[in-house]
């Protein structure tokens, strides 16, 4: 799964920020980013558009160099 970190700095976003606009606490998106925690999958369609990606690109494996 692509990180949820990659995808928020390469919106742009802060953790508040995105936070702000996930409806949740910075806090939530700490644990998210770093795996203690997965987003309920209620929130994946909105994940996607606030990081202005697809779903399947939420899923997608990350390349190895």
């Amino acid at each position: 799964m692509t990180t949820i970190r990659e995808l928020r700095k390469a919106a742009g976003l802060t953790q508040a920020k995105f936070a702000e606009a996930m409806g949740v606490t910075q806090s939530t998106v700490s644990q998210w980013e770093s795996g203690q925690v997965l987003p309920d999958t209620a929130k994946i369609p909105k994940l996607a558009k606030v990081l202005g990606c697809s779903v399947a690109d939420l899923f997608a494996k990350p390349e190895t160099a």
